[in-house]
């Protein structure tokens, strides 16, 4: 009998001892390290990608880049380190020009063998690591490169991004570039029409568009569209509508009917119905049996009106009669509307201008034909009249300004 109970305690023994040895964890641990290191490194070869193309002056393609919330921008700055048009004014060139690409925030239990990887693989890639405490550590040194506050704002850089940061030059200028035509470019099949420094550019078309809000992309009609299981369950009394490409519950359509000459519009500020002018009471009936309502389009995730209803009360639509399309474009006559515009703008230093809200509208708008409008962060693109005081900014650029329409300050 003790035998056998001997035999049991050597087989039981045995068989806990191949259960909980160290060689077999180590084999768990070693394949689980190893798929760590391969998405960390995967993440860091698609970062580099996207830097590539930009500074070849492209755009690099794959899902990678969604999936990792990456994106690359050219940013300026002036020798106070403020965030300036990366254009070359009278001759002079900003003081830096820099091309950032940033992911997302990598979650903290990684940036070890985040490190790891910059150390093996990228010793060479210059200010290329992880963003932590305001500056870029990277694996081929043990410097720190610190980061102006303004390339932090101005890409939103979150603690515990991999950041990619170029300094290059401005090319100089051989000629002065005016706008282009729209009508006047022809892009090939694939590519699409984009206005970039300050001209129109024939572009990679990226299928896989980021839609904005509670949109989805739709690869029949190659746009963004509202996502209806995202469209949400309103009151009885209320409908659900896309403002600003997010769902929204409205008030109903009003039961009134509005003055002969006048169309009910729903005000996308106050969400409240309005009666305004009836736009098609402009068309020439004689040729045009339709009128083409286009859009107005701002930036890329920027909003889209229809004109027929969404002209601001800035604005004033016009129709070609010879093509038969409506726009919207600002009403120099509105200026002092309070609706349009509330307060002064007095003084040698300030200067009032429209805010245009993409390449597109400024090339509907004949009043602007001779000059260039600036489509930048120090213009707003509200489709409002505004003021700009450049008191500051060493005063009011005469020959690039068009009051009411364009101001632009002299250290632009």
């Amino acid at each position: 009998m003790n035998i056998f109970i001997m035999i049991l305690v050597v087989l039981f023994m045995g068989i806990y001892y191949v259960m909980s040895a160290p060689s077999q964890r180590l084999i768990v641990q070693e394949t689980e390290y190893a798929i760590e290191q391969s998405d960390l490194k995967s993440v860091a070869e698609c970062t580099t990608a996207v830097h590539s193309a930009q500074i070849n002056g492209g755009t690099f393609e794959d899902i990678c880049v969604d999936q990792n919330g990456i994106r690359s921008v050219f940013i300026c700055l002036n020798d106070k380190m403020t965030e300036v048009t990366c254009d070359i004014v009278k001759g002079k060139k900003p003081a830096y020009s820099f091309i950032v690409t940033a992911t997302g925030a990598i979650n903290p239990d990684k940036y070890n063998d985040l490190m790891e990887i910059l150390e093996k693989d990228y010793t060479d890639s210059g200010t290329f690591g992880l963003f932590y405490n305001g500056v870029v550590l990277t694996g081929g040194d043990t410097s720190r490169h610190t980061v102006p506050e303004t390339i932090i704002d101005a890409v939103q850089l979150e603690p515990g991004a991999l950041v990619y940061i170029t300094q290059y030059e401005l090319p100089d200028n051989t000629q002065p570039f005016q706008m282009a035509n729209l009508d006047n470019i022809a892009c090939p099949s694939g590519t699409t029409k984009t206005y970039r420094f300050g001209r129109w550019q024939c572009i990679p078309f990226n299928i896989k568009t980021t839609c904005v809000g509670d949109t989805v992309w739709d690869y029949d009609t190659m746009s963004c569209i509202a996502d209806e299981s995202r469209k949400p369950l309103c009151m009885d009394t209320q409908t659900a509508v896309m403002v600003d490409s997010v769902w929204e519950c409205v008030d109903p359509f009003p039961t009134i009917e509005c003055p002969s000459g006048t169309v009910a519009r729903l005000d996308y500020e106050t969400l409240v119905w309005e009666c305004v002018k009836d736009p098609s009471q402009d068309k020439d009936i004689t040729k045009c049996d339709n009128i083409i309502n286009y859009s107005i389009r701002g930036g890329v995730g920027g909003k889209n009106y229809n004109p027929q209803t969404s002209c601001t009360d800035c604005e004033k639509m016009i129709t070609n009669t010879e093509t038969c399309e409506s726009f919207c474009v600002p009403d120099e006559t509105q200026v002092k509307n309070p609706a349009c515009y509330s307060g002064t703008c007095s003084g040698t230093n300030r200067g009032m201008y429209f805010g245009f809200p993409s390449a597109q509208y400024v090339s509907n708008t004949s009043a602007v034909s001779t000059i260039s409008v600036p489509l930048d962060a120090t213009h707003s693109q509200n489709r409002r009249f505004n003021c700009m005081d450049c008191s500051s900014r060493g005063g009011i650029n005469r020959d690039k300004s068009l009051p009411p329409f364009v101001t632009v300050c002299n250290e632009n």
